[in-house]
């Protein structure tokens, strides 16, 4: 996490010297406050980098000395090809559509947005895709 933290610290020290610059040379308080807030998201995010890299132990990204076999393992789950994001997609869609042209389409987009909401968190606990 160490490699994340400076990252983002650096961007924030960045928009924090950036931020003065743009607005004595543009006047323009919108966009002054805009790379101020910037700054403070990138303070924000490295604290939080900050603290969880304190919570880990080390990775191998963090060590200087070490080799590739250091980070073989198990990356993670990820999951096969699935139809409910795109079942979620077109219940939304509805629902966009529904507030348009009226309510009883917004109705039946919801309804069906449920039913894909709730298959899509479901769908490793029934199936070929049971865990």
């Amino acid at each position: 996490m160490k490699a994340e933290l400076w990252t983002i610290l650096s961007c924030g020290v960045f928009f924090a010297l950036i931020a003065p610059i743009y607005w004595v040379l543009s006047g323009d308080v919108t966009g002054s406050v805009a790379l101020v807030m910037t700054t403070l998201l990138c303070v924000l995010i490295s604290f939080y980098l900050a603290v969880v890299a304190r919570q880990i132990p080390e990775r191998p990204e963090d060590r200087s000395d070490a080799e590739i076999i250091d980070g073989a393992g198990e990356l993670g789950f990820f999951p096969a090809s699935s139809w409910w994001p795109l079942f979620a997609a077109l219940a939304f869609a509805t629902i966009v559509l529904g507030v348009v042209f009226g309510w009883w389409l917004f109705i039946i987009g919801a309804g069906v947005g449920a039913v894909a909401l709730v298959g899509w968190v479901f769908e490793f606990y029934r199936g070929v895709h049971k865990h």
